[in-house]
Order: structure tokens, then sequence, then C-alpha cells
């Protein structure tokens, strides 16, 4: 079955070429990288397209088919040689007003287990990384489960645990939207980076074995939860703010303590957060929809015309999937080959770079980094060793502390008591 395969595979990439330097030598050996270990991506927002605009029904969409308008489907995943996906559950603060983070949280968890039970053939839950390895060789993909976002367990640590049950393998600490325990990058300062509860927080993840993702998280955030961590954190989506500042992206001063602390920083496809013209492209279009709005009112045909010709004249600039390698080349010296994976975010980004659409174009991005001299060894840490590495040392820590200490009680209210009066 894989012989067929790689050639299938093989057809469906050359069709899409990365550049004259790159030719199809080795993109074969590229295939055979992500045959020998699973290629794994640690994060991807499918769950969160099938509940908010399937309804959460996999009825009206056969991922095994294809499925036009998404970035992930099968065919592409087996296409990619994907071998572990972690698949997000993000809910937007707007929903978690409307109808419970926490509600959202879980039927999103369940649209990915459903999609495992509806597709066996194709996926199986992981649990550890001695899943993923197993599943692989299976010739299936390891589905695995990340929660993005603090606001998703409610400020409970026994919520956070039933996630855990539930097979949530990391917790995102915060989106976008910090939390009364923990602050995030693009919101006010509320946790001085981590409140108690927050350190709290991080530590029953340790016990659990679940993994710390300090995504979206503020700089202090991050600092205060690497000095808390016993277990290796990750960086689930997000690029090298070095070369594109955008305070998303890890800043150099965190990267050598990531290494220190055992991590892993997984580079965000997204083409704003590795290209600083396609993020100030990107800021520029916003605030040309801003005075849209002003100028407009409640002309709405009006509005949506002149959006629609304000996005065709604002096309992103061109970020070619060299990009992405920089962005993986820069972590990699900084922090140390060890330190350093793959983290998509599609079906959550607006933009891809050239030749790295949808989780097809996986292979490419390992050919890019073979022709810049990778060995296989390497490459073979990039795409998968790596993020088995914090797995495994992460459920390592966790069986050391269950039997050093029991669930924690702890409540927000007993531990940020100062902090809720205010």
């Amino acid at each position: 079955m894989r012989t067929v395969l790689s050639a299938v595979v093989l057809a469906a990439i050359i069709a899409a070429p990365l550049g004259a330097q790159t030719d199809s030598a080795l993109l074969r050996r590229a295939l055979r990288l992500h045959r020998a270990v699973p290629m794994m991506d640690g994060h991807n927002d499918l769950a969160e397209n099938v509940a908010y605009r399937w309804n959460g029904s996999w009825d009206s969409l056969d991922i095994a088919r294809g499925a036009p308008g998404l970035m992930t489907d099968i065919p592409r995943l087996r296409a990619g040689a994907v071998g572990g996906q972690f698949f997000s559950v993000w809910v937007s603060p707007d929903v978690a007003a409307r109808r419970g983070a926490l509600r959202s949280a879980l039927e999103q968890i369940d649209v990915v287990q459903r999609m495992i039970a509806r597709y066996p053939d194709a996926f199986e839950r992981a649990l550890t990384a001695d899943d993923v390895v197993r599943i692989h060789r299976g010739g299936r993909i390891a589905a695995l489960t990340g929660v993005e976002g603090g606001h998703s367990i409610e400020n409970s640590l026994g919520v956070l645990r039933e996630l855990y049950a539930l097979g949530a393998r990391y917790l995102t600490l915060t989106w976008n939207n910090g939390q009364a325990w923990v602050d995030a990058q693009s919101d006010s300062v509320r946790a001085n980076g981590l409140s108690p509860f927050g350190r709290e927080v991080v530590r029953e993840m340790n016990r659990l074995g679940m993994l710390v993702d300090l995504a979206h998280a503020s700089d202090s955030a991050m600092v205060a939860a690497l000095r808390t961590s016993e277990a290796p954190v990750m960086f689930s989506h997000s690029s090298a703010r070095a070369l594109a500042d955008v305070l998303r992206n890890v800043p150099d001063a965190i990267l050598p303590m990531v290494r220190d602390n055992g991590g892993i920083v997984m580079v965000n496809f997204e083409c704003g957060f590795l290209n600083p013209a396609a993020m100030a492209n990107e800021v520029e279009r916003r605030n040309q929809l801003r005075a849209l709005r002003l100028r407009f009112g409640a002309d709405t045909a009006g509005l949506r015309r002149a959006a629609l010709a304000m996005r065709q004249a604002y096309r992103p600039p061109p970020t070619p999937i060299s990009m992405v390698a920089d962005h993986i080349d820069h972590i990699r010296d900084v922090a140390g080959i060890d330190h350093v994976g793959y983290g998509s975010d599609f079906d959550g980004i607006g933009c891809t770079p050239e030749d790295l659409h949808d989780v097809a174009g996986f292979p490419r991005l390992t050919a890019e980094l073979l022709r810049r001299g990778y060995s296989d060894d390497d490459a073979k840490k990039v795409i998968g060793l790596n993020m088995l590495r914090v797995m495994r040392r992460v459920e390592a820590v966790a069986a050391r502390l269950q039997r050093e200490r029991a669930p924690s009680t702890a409540t927000l209210a007993q531990l940020d008591s100062a902090q809720v009066r205010r």
C-alpha cells in the first residue's frame, strides 16, 4: 500500500514544483523521511471550520473525497505524508460569550472524535508519543487534540482534568483574549504574565501530562510559564520575531529559555507571521476597511462593493516557501536543531506561502530544508522527532508528579483573591 501511495503522492507534489533548485530527487528523499518518522503538525483548525461552517455535521462534508474551500482533507493529508496531526479546538470569544466556552470546546472535541470514527481507515486517536509511532507504522494518521485558549477551562482545574481525559494533549494558555490568570500578546495586562492561579494551571498540566502551549501568550507570560513548568513547553504555531516583528512570534530572548526547558517552537505558515511586507499589507488593508466602514455607515451594499475592490487592490505580496525555512533556520540557529518543528495553522490562516497552500505541501517544505543542506537526521528531528521527544518528556514528568502529589483543588478565588477583588 505504501509503495503505491508514494508514487501517487510524488506525482501530485511534482505537479506544483518548488522551483529550479528543488527537484524530484529531493521530494523523493523528503517522502522517504516522512515514511521513516511521523511528520507532525502542531496546529490545524479543521474542527473549528466543521463546527462553525457545517454546524458540526460530517453529513454534508466528506473529507475522504476532498474538501474544496478547506486546506485539509484526507487525500491531501495523504499527499502531504502527514503522520501525526494536532487538531485544534478553538472557541471564539463571541461564541464563548453566547454559548459558553466549555460547551463549545466539548462540541469541537466531539467533532474530532466523530471524524476519527467516520474515517477509521485514515485516522486513529493518539494520546501518547508511542501511539503516534504505532499508528504511523500502521499506515494511518495519528489524530491528536489540543485546546486553543485558556478561557475554555472556565477557571477550573477540574475542567482542565476532564478535557485531558477526553484526549486534549495541549492547552494554549490564552488566545488573543487574555484571562484573569494569563496575559495575551494582544490584550491588556491583568495577570502580570501568569497570576498565582495561572502558575497552578501550569503545574497541574505538568502533573496531568498536558503540554503547555505558549502561542498567543505575552512575553511575560512566556517567561513565567517557562520558569514554572517542570516539563518542556511548546509553541504550537509561532514563528521567529527576529525575522517578522509580530508579537505572536517568539523573540530571540525567549528562544534560549525554550532550549534550556527542552521545549519546541513549531513554525506558523501565515504569511504575516513570516513576511514583514505581508504583515504591513494586512495592517494597511485593515486600516482601509475601518475607513470604509466609517465612510459608508449604514450603506451595507456600498460597503460590500468598496470592500471587494479594496481586497483586490490589497493582495498580499508573495511569500515564498523559503521564508518558512528561514524561520526554521533562525530558531535552529538560536535555540538548536532539537527545538523546532512544523505548526502550520492550516484552516485558521488567510494567507499561505507559495507552494504551501494546504496539508499536501509539507514534503515541499521538507525538500526545501534538504536543499539547504539539512542532513536526513536533522530533517527527521524537525518534521517529527523533536515533537515526539517533547511528548515523551512531558509524559515522564507527569508519571513522576502523579506519584508525588494529588490533583490540585485550588481555585482562582483562593489564589488570586486580591486580583479578583480589583
